[in-house]
């Protein structure tokens, strides 16, 4: 059994989510605590008890499901005791988008605590950087890929209005991003070449399209004043779909991913290829075992976002 650790980004959230752990596994409850001091306070409460608008604002969500991915990560590390500390128990490590940042933290290149506090600010910057109502995001379901792509480029104009493809989530999933009046003209161009729904994303900016370039400066800054150290096993990146274990080009490739597409589909293909026969969600939510399945169908999945699918994950491994 090759292994790979994987962790889900934005849209994966929900109030209470992490509680079992936090209550059960003293691991977990740590690792919140430390994000918690990190970011002042608040944190904790903000998962618990909500309101869910305040937990679906970008600059909150991204640190809270860091935490929490991260906290579901070191339960079951500290669960399976020795057997996750010989060398080469986890193959590689992934995240989509936000949890390419959990991705750095489990495999040890970046800590909980700055961890927490850039991604904090990278979405604060994120929700800056287009006023409310000139962005949007669709997934397009049931087309190819590549359809996606002329749709968009198709639906761009002369006077500088953009869409593109945010995220290649799986075979028949592509999110789009780009201004509101672009993406409703490649809804309409994807429909036309035969896709099967267009669903419009609730988020508070266009993510990973060209609208989101003022972020790269500020990001930078934020960033360059992190040390990051050499992961303990090659870390797959949004941008390249490719392993990396070199420390000096992590920061390139996170300023690079805040407007390039997440290659979540060629991720997963490149994790196989290179012998990962099975992949552990952690975090909240399982969006990413059910994108798996759609992109290589023989992977194993398993999902741990409780403490119910932690000791299940935990009796596979006994």
């Amino acid at each position: 059994m090759s292994i790979g650790f994987v962790f889900p980004g934005q849209g994966s959230q929900s109030v209470g989510m992490g509680l079992s752990l936090a209550q059960t596994f003293p691991a977990a409850r740590a690792a919140l605590d430390e994000a918690e001091a990190a970011l002042g306070g608040g944190l904790m409460r903000l998962i618990a008890e909500g309101p869910e608008d305040e937990l679906m604002r970008t600059a909150n969500t991204q640190p809270a499901i860091l935490a929490v991915s991260i906290a579901a990560e070191r339960a079951f590390v500290a669960a399976l005791g020795a057997k996750a500390q010989l060398p080469g128990f986890v193959a590689a490590y992934a995240g989509h988008s936000l949890g390419e940042y959990s991705a750095l933290v489990a495999a040890g290149a970046l800590s909980l605590t700055d961890a927490v506090r850039a991604v904090r600010a990278r979405g604060t910057f994120m929700q800056d950087a287009v006023p409310a109502g000139v962005g949007a995001m669709a997934a397009i379901l049931g087309l190819a890929p590549s359809a996606v792509a002329e749709a968009c480029a198709e639906a761009c104009t002369a006077d500088g209005q953009t869409v593109s493809p945010a995220n290649y989530n799986s075979p028949e999933q592509t999110v789009i991003a780009g201004h509101a009046a672009a993406v409703e003209r490649a809804i309409a161009g994807a429909k036309s070449r035969g896709a099967r729904r267009a669903m419009h994303l609730p988020v508070s900016a266009p993510f990973h399209c060209a609208l989101m370039a003022p972020v790269q400066v500020r990001l930078s800054e934020t960033l360059g004043s992190i040390a990051f150290t050499t992961p303990r096993a090659p870390v797959y990146a949004n941008v390249t779909a490719t392993p990396n274990t070199d420390a000096g080009r992590i920061v390139p490739l996170l300023i690079e991913q805040v407007v390039a597409p997440v290659r979540w589909v060629e991720t997963i293909e490149a994790m196989v290829r290179a012998g990962i026969d099975t992949l552990i969600e952690l975090g909240p939510g399982r969006v990413l075992s059910g994108l798996t399945r759609r992109i290589d169908k023989s992977v194993r999945m398993i999902s741990i976002e409780d403490e119910k699918s932690l000791r299940e994950a935990v009796a596979l491994f006994s």
